[in-house]
């Protein structure tokens, strides 16, 4: 498995995982999720990055870090392959998405999740972020938020 940056060919893949995690889990995409599936390539052109891990030319898994406002950055749109092993995959494309943040001069991480998906949660909380309460999660299914101050 390597884990490379965003290549527009996976670009489906990235779709494809993170709508069908989100549909499975909460029934349907938000507006959120549309417009942001629509414009990958505006927010690569803004600094954002998306990573993938691939293994024999395949995504198993892809994490985006976006820039917000000054030195936030978004840490979003983690998903997986549903199909194959994830062999650590979703964590190594976080690190890289945390990482490739931090080098782009994020001074604070922030993440919007659900309290449901436990795996997800343990990651976060592996790399260090807490949990934080806010009035407005965002999303309809969001009722958790963590950020890490680097």
């Amino acid at each position: 498995m390597e884990i490379i940056e965003y290549d527009p060919k996976y670009r489906q893949a990235f779709i494809d995982f993170n709508s069908k995690w989100i549909t499975d889990n909460f029934g349907h995409l938000e507006d959120g999720d549309v417009y942001s599936f629509k414009h990958i390539e505006d927010d690569i052109a803004r600094g954002a990055m998306i990573y993938f891990a691939v293994e024999d030319g395949e995504a198993l898994a892809a994490c985006m870090a976006k820039p917000m406002e000054g030195t936030t950055w978004e840490i979003c749109k983690m998903g997986s392959h549903p199909e194959k092993p994830h062999k650590g995959c979703g964590r190594a494309v976080f690190e890289a998405s945390v990482n490739w943040a931090a080098s782009h001069g994020a001074k604070r991480l922030f993440i919007i999740s659900n309290s449901r998906l436990k795996p997800a949660l343990r990651i976060y909380e592996e790399f260090g972020f807490k949990e934080i309460k806010l009035d407005d999660y965002g999303y309809d299914r969001g009722d958790i938020a963590f950020e890490k101050l680097l």
